[in-house]
């Protein structure tokens, strides 16, 4: 198994390498287009590893992978918008975005890894614990229902504020560095805005991984749904950042499937959800909030056009 872990790694890296080194190597804004088709991509390659999946251990693990790729990718996309949020208030420059999204991601590889692997354990030598990270989705359920249109500050991120007090910061973006010297070191913008992503992907990860540990409990599984989906989030983020403040109603959509899988590891002991049915039950929620979005969208708009 070892070696599978190992081989899912180097693959993942090279790809994001051939990103970055090769069809990125020069800063620039990410086309609707361009993102469109790494979007498609990742999905397709997510798609290829589920039949993999199937043929190497089988139709239950391979829904369980679809149904955590799926959770993870719907909680992802409406933090786009937090993303966007996040870019809008620091003034990031459009080619200076993907920068700050790929080595975010790269962060956010290392933290879930680690993050599951402890989850795993715990609920594997504690099974009790499986019903506080329940009673955790259920309440970060019903917060995300109760938030509506609350406002997100990015300058009272406390890891921000701290990091402030002790690292001076540069008070321009310096093409695309993120440290320079001038005569001593200093941070740009750019490393700001990273901590302030890697920081808040951790906030999103304590409602994500829980969920996905719902699902099953094997790591591998759980690991590369996770690394599937927020690979893909970065280019989905240039495909669908244009289009979020349309997706109104979908907070409401994710809100539901947190609180419906939290009450699934409440009951575990008394009930087992087929994985099936739950694939099927957070599929049609998240569909069903984006359609209500689309076809009875709200007057007020979520992200000002500035």
């Amino acid at each position: 198994m070892l070696l599978f872990w190992i081989l899912f790694n180097v693959f993942v890296l090279a790809m994001l390498a051939l990103d970055l080194g090769v069809f990125n190597r020069r800063a620039h804004t990410v086309s609707f287009r361009e993102a469109l088709g790494w979007s498609a991509m990742w999905v397709g390659l997510a798609a290829a590893f589920a039949v993999l999946v199937y043929f190497w251990h089988g139709r239950a693990a391979s829904l369980e992978f679809a149904t955590g790729y799926l959770i993870e990718l719907s909680l992802s996309i409406d933090n786009l918008f937090v993303f966007l949020v996040i870019f809008r208030y620091f003034r990031v420059p459009g080619e200076l975005q993907h920068r700050v999204l790929f080595w975010g991601i790269v962060g956010a590889l290392i933290t879930r890894g680690a993050f599951i692997l402890a989850g795993v354990s715990l609920i594997q030598r504690f099974h009790w614990l499986i019903y506080i990270f329940g009673g955790l989705l259920v309440y970060s359920g019903i917060g995300l229902l109760r938030q509506g249109e609350e406002e997100i500050h990015p300058e009272k991120n406390p890891v921000l504020k701290l990091f402030r007090q002790w690292i001076p910061v540069t008070e321009d973006y310096v093409g695309k560095n993120f440290w320079v010297r001038q005569p001593g070191l200093y941070a740009t913008p750019l490393v700001v805005v990273l901590l302030v992503v890697e920081t808040t992907d951790i906030v999103f990860a304590v409602d994500s991984i829980p969920a996905v540990l719902a699902i099953t409990l094997n790591a591998f599984i759980v690991y590369t749904s996770n690394v599937f989906a927020i690979v893909g989030l970065r280019s989905m983020y240039f495909a669908v950042a244009g289009l979020m403040e349309w997706f109104e109603y979908l907070h409401y959509g994710l809100s539901m499937v947190l609180i419906l899988i939290g009450a699934k590891m409440l009951a575990s002991h008394y009930y087992v959800v087929p994985t099936a049915v739950a694939l099927g039950t957070v599929a049609g929620v998240i569909a069903v909030s984006v359609v209500v979005s689309v076809v009875w969208p709200r007057r007020g708009r979520r992200v000002d056009e500035g």
